[in-house]
């Protein structure tokens, strides 16, 4: 039973971590990319090579999903799982 608690404990702290660094990463392409738009119009100077922003992106996108599903599946929303 203690093994049931400790891995539904770790799945909801798993899901509540990789939620938020998801969103940070995502933001961070979003930056890089509209700096890169910027410097190709000419409007900032010496920001040629901004970064990989589609990785970036692609990155925060799989960990926005997979924090959202370890939330969902630990049964966070409900609580703490109740004994059978």
């Amino acid at each position: 039973m203690a093994v049931k608690k400790i891995r539904w404990y770790v799945k909801a702290q798993l899901g509540v971590l990789l939620l938020p660094a998801g969103l940070c990463l995502f933001g961070e392409a979003v930056i890089r990319k509209g700096i890169q738009v910027l410097a190709a119009s000419g409007r900032v100077e010496g920001m040629n090579n901004p970064g990989p922003w589609f990785w970036y992106g692609t990155f925060g996108l799989i960990l926005i999903n997979a924090g959202v599903g370890l939330m969902i599946e630990s049964g966070l929303l409900r609580g703490y799982p109740r004994q059978p």
